[in-house]
């Protein structure tokens, strides 16, 4: 997949194109991005993204912002992993905030991209103002030289799928939810790095995987799955927050306790699924109370393991 950081002034190539902030990219997104492709195909034109970084919520309020569920490069991979053939990284900025709706489509989709056809979702709007919609990009198509066509949206057990309801599920920590959602367990990729050695001293060494999330949408303790370091996946108990009895005034952390594992795996690209929240993040009285929690969090994970993989033993059987 082509990653264009700007909008040419000239588009190189007619393409098919969506655009969207395809944050998680989830159900939904993915909907949208194999219906892309389908008529990309049929037209023989490359399937083309455009997105956005800043979300325009980050910029405009970066305090009240929602909480992002993927990075950017999370994002661009999985867009990749879909079939998508270009993505353009639009930044968000006060100018493109105040660009009419009709300088968007001349400027941006139409001179910039050279958009043939267009997918939106049932809810779009864009320029100035959000004033421009459907309506607005359908009397502009034949001047263009487009087709403007839409998806509805997704819904799973009669719930529309949405980032904000993943969000609110991996909050509410309901990670079956979420997955239901996204169409795969909610994670989190980096790269494994030197931390403080805090879990070694207490016993339970762990791989501290450096996030790009400033704010994660979740906080806790989980039972995880580990991707990236040999073909089959590693499995682990993970703690994901500001470690309030090692730090009075902490960051988010990502470290994960691999079970059985004792590889050095410093500077590797590990994804971390998130598949059983074990309990809340919690001060505890000293480290020793602590190290006594970790025990039996660790004893928590197996057990659950050993009961995910009792069930697949039982499907088998059947």
């Amino acid at each position: 997949m082509r990653v264009f950081r700007t909008i040419p002034a000239r588009a190189d190539t007619p393409i098919a194109l969506t655009i969207g902030n395809f944050d998680g990219v989830h159900l939904g997104h993915q909907a949208m991005l194999e219906r892309l492709r389908c008529e990309a195909a049929t037209r023989a034109l490359p399937a083309a993204v455009m997105t956005f970084e800043p979300h325009p919520r980050e910029f405009f309020a970066p305090d009240r912002a929602p909480t992002r569920l993927s990075s950017l490069r999370e994002k661009l991979d999985t867009l990749a992993a879909l079939g998508v053939d270009r993505t353009y990284v639009c930044r968000f900025s006060y100018d493109l905030a105040r660009t009419p709706p009709e300088a968007f489509v001349e400027r941006v989709l139409v001179r910039g991209l050279g958009v043939r056809w267009l997918l939106i979702g049932d809810d779009f709007r864009f320029g100035a103002r959000r004033a421009g919609d459907r309506a607005l990009l359908q009397s502009l198509a034949a001047a263009g030289g487009y087709v403007v066509d839409s998806i509805p949206s997704v819904t799973v057990a009669g719930r529309r799928v949405s980032s904000t309801a993943i969000r609110v599920a991996l909050a509410e920590g309901d990670l079956d939810l979420a997955a239901e959602l996204l169409g795969r367990p909610y994670a989190i990729s980096g790269r494994v790095v030197a931390g403080e050695q805090i879990g070694r001293t207490l016993g339970f060494p762990t791989a501290n995987v450096r996030m790009r999330h400033n704010r994660p949408p979740l906080q806790g303790i989980f039972a995880v799955r580990l991707q990236g370091i040999g073909c089959n996946a590693l499995i682990g108990a993970a703690s994901l927050g500001v470690r309030p009895t090692i730090r009075a005034q902490g960051v988010p952390t990502l470290e994960v306790h691999i079970l059985d594992f004792d590889r050095d795996i410093y500077g590797r690209h590990v994804r971390v699924e998130f598949l059983r929240k074990l309990r809340d993040e919690q001060k505890f009285a000293d480290v020793e109370t602590l190290r006594r929690q970790i025990v039996r969090d660790v004893q928590e994970t197996r057990l659950f393991f050993a009961g995910a993989a009792a069930a697949v033993t039982g499907q088998r059987g059947h």
